[in-house]
């Protein structure tokens, strides 16, 4: 089978189409044939050598994927079976024609969406639900500060806050995200690089409820003077840098907020399994109305243009998700 590999970490040029053994479902797994992958900030770390899989997971980058159960291996109990239209969340291995996933890993693709759109869902969208649910327990009526509006996660994030009816508002970069994730639903949108959005966060209201943050240091004093009183900060990123130096922790005392802090790959099959059993129940049924839900796309690339939808991705300019198509789009 064809997939991308990275012989040695570096830039998009490290990219590499080669032809590599398919792999064999082994017990409880299910061999997917991959339709489409989506690209996550964790490809562009792990091609650089900055974020390596967990121990025993596949060297190939890709945290997600849409595509056909091929056939499943021993002992498989659930319900998949042979041309079944399917998701699946991913600790490696997505850049590739074929992947093998636990079966407890895999997701029903809404019927209504196409199969590249499906790939957008998995790993945006639990991530997002995980932080939301699991991680922040958001309740009705709150309000719910979410950095990078308009990214995978952050567009995924303003829908489900609106489906769990709490009130989303947004930071982005530039108009054009803020107006997507408007019409996503946000409340509010602030601009980062053109106002005070502290400011604009206690016009609006007393405070964040909660924050979902994947820029970490460079915003830490933001993040705390935005928290409301018993406020819950979760931290999932840091592009803005790790390193803090201030009065973080007195702060935050002030507050008595909490900060949370979560990772999706690192997590343990049973914790995988609970949140895409929750998804599955709690929200997938939703995507049936693309008024309610639908996950966001900002453009597609096969499979071969690799090294260009990672650029694409550096260069911070996507709106949702960017496709990579392994089956090229004009064939399905």
């Amino acid at each position: 089978m064809r997939a991308v590999c990275v012989d040695e970490p570096g830039g998009p040029e490290t990219l590499q189409i080669q032809t590599i053994p398919r792999p064999e479902p082994g017990p409880g797994e299910v061999l997917v044939r991959v339709h489409a992958t989506a690209l996550n900030r964790a490809d562009l770390l792990q091609r650089r050598g900055l974020y390596p899989p967990p121990p025993g997971e596949s060297e190939i980058l890709g945290l997600e994927v849409s595509g056909i159960v091929e056939k499943t291996g021993p002992g498989v109990k659930s319900m998949f079976k042979p041309s079944d239209r399917v998701m699946a969340l991913l600790c490696g291995g997505g850049y590739a024609e074929f992947v093998n996933v636990p079966e407890d890993l895999l997701l029903f693709a809404p019927p209504n969406i196409s199969i590249s759109e499906a790939a957008a869902i998995p790993e945006a969208w639990l991530t997002a639900f995980q932080l939301l649910h699991f991680v922040a327990h958001v309740q009705e009526g709150e309000v719910v500060l979410i950095h990078a509006g308009a990214s995978g996660v952050g567009s995924a994030a303003v829908q489900l806050v609106r489906l769990f009816k709490a009130v989303p508002l947004v930071t982005a970069g530039t108009q054009e995200k803020l107006a997507l994730a408007k019409s996503l639903g946000a409340a509010q949108g602030f601009n980062y690089r053109e106002e005070d959005y502290v400011a604009g966060v206690h016009q609006f209201t007393g405070g964040a409820d909660v924050i979902l943050d994947c820029i970490g240091g460079s915003c830490w004093e933001q993040n705390v003077s935005c928290l409301a009183v018993d406020g819950r900060w979760v931290l999932y990123g840091t592009l803005g840098g790790s390193t803090v130096n201030g009065d973080l922790l007195k702060r935050l005392l002030s507050k008595r907020g909490q900060l949370l802090c979560s990772l999706l790959r690192s997590r343990s099959l049973q914790y995988k399994s609970s949140l895409i059993n929750a998804f599955s129940s709690l929200v997938l049924p939703h995507f049936s109305d693309p008024e309610l839900l639908r996950p966001v796309i900002d453009c597609e690339f096969n499979l071969d243009q690799v090294c260009d939808a990672h650029l694409h991705m550096e260069a911070n300019r996507n709106m949702g998700k960017i496709i990579l198509n392994v089956i090229p789009k004009t064939t399905h």
